[in-house]
């Protein structure tokens, strides 16, 4: 097997010493050559509604606080939602139900994200995506996941301090989000716990420290909320539980 190249994740991440230094590395990286072409192209064709606008068309960081009690997992970047407006599960009806969903737990100042700066400030909570940028028809491969999971184990293992609870939100970021932990710090239960909107599985820390709670949510696609599989007084409710766990004071 050939060494990894100088700019790629697994060299870079681990060089990292806070949070804001892993995401101003996150936003230049272009380590995965089809997504890279992918976010790219979809920023010069562009969607009809949003001609007049500039996409971010770049790799998505975590947004929220580097000291988060509850973290969010997502799968990546809409192509015109996060890949457009620079912040994830922004500017598409996935972030518009999630943040809603936030802001009357509580969680965030103000129900709606638009823009990267439009002043939305989340409390005590962090979302980010295991995979951080736009891929074709949202499915990114497997190779593709695995070169961009050292961004988000060096995350975690920045977050350890004070995380307390995980939401996987759809079945990949469930997947993806468990090799994740172990590589961070925290013991997987065996046999791996099942996803399911409700599943829930606790992680104790290898060095014995605090244990750490594992949520499964439905994906807050349009798939699922346009179907009624997923409403947003069950995200409610779920998330509620979550921030519970994490020792937040959800309303």
């Amino acid at each position: 097997m050939e060494p990894p190249h100088e700019f790629a994740p697994a060299v870079l991440a681990p060089r990292t010493r806070s949070i804001a230094e892993l995401d101003e590395l996150v936003v230049h990286c272009r380590a995965c050559p089809r997504l890279v072409a992918w976010r790219e192209e979809t920023a010069l064709v562009k969607r009809r509604a949003f001609q007049d606008q500039e996409y971010w068309a770049r790799p998505i960081p975590g947004f929220g606080p580097p000291d988060a009690r509850l973290v969010l997992v997502g799968l990546a970047p809409a192509a015109h939602g996060g890949n457009r407006t620079g912040r994830i599960f922004t500017g598409d009806p996935s972030g518009d139900l999630l943040y809603a969903s936030l802001h009357r737990l509580g969680l965030a100042n103000r129900p709606e994200s638009t823009w990267r700066g439009d002043g939305l400030r989340l409390h005590g909570v962090r979302i980010t995506d295991p995979v951080r940028c736009a891929p074709p028809e949202n499915k990114p491969t497997n190779g593709e996941r695995d070169t961009c999971r050292p961004w988000i184990v060096r995350e975690f293992e920045e977050m350890r301090p004070t995380v307390r609870a995980v939401v996987a939100l759809g079945g990949f970021a469930w997947q993806a989000v468990l090799p994740v932990l172990a590589a961070a710090g925290w013991r997987v239960p065996r046999p791996k716990p099942v996803f399911g909107h409700g599943a829930r599985a606790v992680l104790p820390a290898a060095d014995g420290g605090p244990e750490l709670h594992l949520f499964g949510c439905f994906h807050v696609s349009p798939r699922n909320t346009y179907t009624g599989r997923l409403t947003p007084a069950m995200v409610d409710d779920l998330l509620h539980e979550a921030a519970t766990a994490a020792g937040l004071d959800p309303a």
